[in-house]
């Protein structure tokens, strides 16, 4: 909430976090219920500070919290979007706008807008938290023109600092979205 706090401050219209993934959901079954619980947790906090929440994520799914599924329906009201990810992975994104041409004789040029994640906007920064150097699933296709900053931190140690390192890592960077 801190860093939610540092990004509306500084005028950031829309982040994206992951909650969990469709893979954690194979880690210890303490580990994926404190992931649940911190995600409601963190919807229900965010709404409170008037942030616009959307989730995103397989809600047909037992591991899916079932507090989260109005979020997945509707954005809630507020200033500043934040989508999170909850119990996601490109598979399951991919396959939801598969299954809607499927049914709507949509074309496949059509693909981005039918994603699970469409209401997601693309990414322009990516912050990789824990020295790890890859996206593990998130957001493909709203990512792929975003640049990568990665902290060694791992993000429950994450200093504020760091964060503002990445911004201003990122403003000198020559953004040209393959142009």
């Amino acid at each position: 909430m801190r860093l939610l706090q540092v990004c509306r401050d500084l005028g950031i219209e829309e982040a994206s976090v992951y909650g969990f993934t469709k893979e954690n959901v194979r880690r210890p079954p303490d580990q994926v219920q404190a992931f649940r619980q911190a995600c409601v947790d963190f919807v229900l906090q965010a709404v409170q500070a008037g942030v616009a929440i959307k989730v995103i994520g397989d809600a047909d799914s037992d591991v899916f919290p079932p507090a989260l599924k109005p979020y997945v329906a509707q954005r809630s009201a507020g200033d500043m979007k934040v989508n999170l990810l909850v119990n996601y992975g490109w598979s399951w994104d991919l396959a939801v706008a598969l299954a809607k041409t499927a049914s709507s004789r949509a074309r496949r040029s059509e693909l981005p807008r039918l994603l699970g994640s469409a209401d997601a906007s693309r990414v322009d920064l990516v912050i990789r938290w824990g020295g790890r150097r890859r996206l593990s699933g998130f957001l493909p296709i709203q990512c792929a023109y975003a640049d990568l900053y990665v902290v060694d931190t791992l993000w429950p140690d994450m200093q504020l600092e760091e964060f503002e390192h990445a911004l201003r890592w990122y403003e000198r960077q020559d953004v040209t979205l393959g142009g």
